[in-house]
């Protein structure tokens, strides 16, 4: 059953589709301020902290349309997506680097052992 056709019967059916489409979740009759204590343990539960940062106007501009052109997301949703993703990907290019740091100080280690007759054992 089509959400339009519910909703014209008084009642929408819990569907994610009518979550997604606004029929559910946005009515302003049902729109209250949460409390401070709310806030604090979704934020922890979702493993979030407040910070405070100064962007350029233009670039908050470009994310909300961005954000808009996406779909129905938040820009700030899509601000920590985004450096959730770079930072991610910094993490394991880091990584991928120091890996090969090392790689090259054992082979470097195992080209001297080799040209001076010693065994060193390489973990």
């Amino acid at each position: 059953m089509r959400i339009e056709e519910t909703a014209t019967k008084g009642r929408i059916e819990n569907t994610s589709e009518a979550w997604e489409e606004g029929a559910l979740g946005r009515d302003e009759q049902y729109v209250q301020v949460s409390d401070e204590n709310l806030d604090s343990e979704l934020d922890a539960s979702l493993g979030l902290q407040l910070i405070s940062i100064r962007l350029q106007k233009s670039l908050i501009e470009d994310f909300k349309m961005i954000a808009q052109y996406h779909g129905d997301i938040g820009y700030q949703t899509l601000m920590r997506q985004i450096l959730r993703r770079f930072a991610t990907s910094e993490a394991k290019r880091i990584l991928r680097e120091v890996i090969s740091e090392k790689q090259a100080a054992r082979a470097a280690e195992s080209e001297a052992a080799d040209e001076n007759g010693d065994s060193v054992k390489v973990a």
